[in-house]
């Protein structure tokens, strides 16, 4: 999975926000925020990645069970999905 070009990640004002750019405004009319470690998946997401990578990530950098990442790995994945930032 990979996030789409046309979106921007950036932190404004202490809150991490995704941003729509060109053509994508047309297809997602607002900004989404983001935790940290949304954050951080998101921008490794840039990047051609597969669920374990982003497990690995998420368990190298929190104090987290693998159960526990990878459950919120998911929902954070189908969320992105739902709102079409993702190429599968």
């Amino acid at each position: 999975m990979k996030l789409k070009s046309g979106f921007l990640c950036r932190e404004v004002a202490g809150q991490w926000v995704v941003v729509p750019l060109g053509e994508r405004v047309v297809e997602f009319n607002g900004i989404m925020t983001l935790s940290e470690s949304g954050a951080l998946l998101l921008r490794t997401m840039e990047n051609e990645v597969q669920e374990e990578e982003l497990v690995q990530i998420v368990l190298n950098e929190y104090i987290v069970d693998e159960e526990s990442a990878r459950s919120d790995i998911r929902e954070f994945v189908t969320s992105l999905k739902d709102n079409g930032l993702l190429i599968e």
